[in-house]
């Protein structure tokens, strides 16, 4: 999927190359080839764009290129969850940090937010989650932190609950697609079971670290997060990153009030 002119994944790796990331495993299912083939090298478009002087596009062209052996692809077979897709990968990722980003989470901020993340892991180590305070209607919707201590950007936390009712929720900051843990979560989802939905949920993976030496720290960033998996928030974030682009923004807020215009006309 393209917001404005980049596909979401762009912008996934954008924000990790920024965060000083330089190794990349994919975790796809059937029919995503061409997720491979857009991170690869292409030759013969990139020779015929130098050749009419198109350098703006080469240059967009070269940002999607991945050197070779920095990225790898691996399958999930089962679709069982996202503690089960992050578990896939446990070979690879072996015995070291690491991050998580899901693509359909875009957050745009003047600091990328794994970049302020990868920061704060500096002070804290242990396993670090991003939240973000939600409505109270929408909470049933997301994992959810009990905290222990409230530090401002940094909570600790004291427990994690996977899509609770809102009734029975101990908070309303919610967990979003970005996470920096350690490798004993990884040994964590060996032994889960199908949790919430029928998933293996990587909360529970990462409540079980809570008590560790490690702990779990919650980890509020700056930033506006839109929810690409929904139509609404991926309408939402057109509407941002287009105006938030210097050379649309003119025409493209004039349109928005003359559509608006038009609109309360109507009503």
């Amino acid at each position: 999927m393209t917001l404005v002119d980049r596909p979401l994944i762009q912008y996934a790796i954008d924000e990790a190359r920024a965060a000083g990331i330089k190794e990349f495993i994919f975790v796809t299912s059937r029919g995503k080839s061409a997720l491979e083939d857009y991170f690869d090298h292409a030759p013969h478009l990139e020779a015929e764009l130098r050749k009419k002087g198109k350098d703006d596009l080469l240059e967009v062209l070269k940002a999607t290129n991945m050197e070779s052996g920095a990225i790898a692809y691996i399958r999930q077979q089962k679709a069982l969850g996202l503690g089960h897709a992050v578990w896939c990968a446990r070979r690879l990722i072996a015995n070291e940090p690491f991050a998580v980003i899901l693509p359909d989470d875009v957050i745009a901020a003047e600091k990328p937010c794994l970049q302020q993340m990868v920061e704060a892991y500096e002070e804290t180590g242990g396993n670090m989650v991003a939240a973000m305070e939600v409505p109270h209607d929408k909470i049933s919707a997301y994992g959810v932190l009990d905290v222990r201590k409230d530090m401002g950007h940094m909570v600790s936390v004291a427990g994690m609950v996977e899509k609770p009712d809102a009734d029975k929720a101990p908070s309303n900051l919610a967990v979003i697609g970005r996470y920096i843990l350690t490798p004993k979560v990884l040994h964590n989802i060996n032994k889960m079971k199908q949790g919430a939905g029928g998933e293996i949920q990587l909360t529970d993976s990462i409540a079980a670290q809570i008590d560790e030496p490690d702990g779990v720290y919650g980890f509020r960033f700056r930033g506006q997060r839109f929810d690409c998996g929904s139509k609404a928030g991926f309408l939402q974030a057109t509407v941002a990153f287009g105006l938030a682009r210097e050379e649309l923004h003119d025409e493209f807020a004039q349109y928005l009030r003359e559509m608006t215009s038009i609109r309360n006309a109507a009503q």
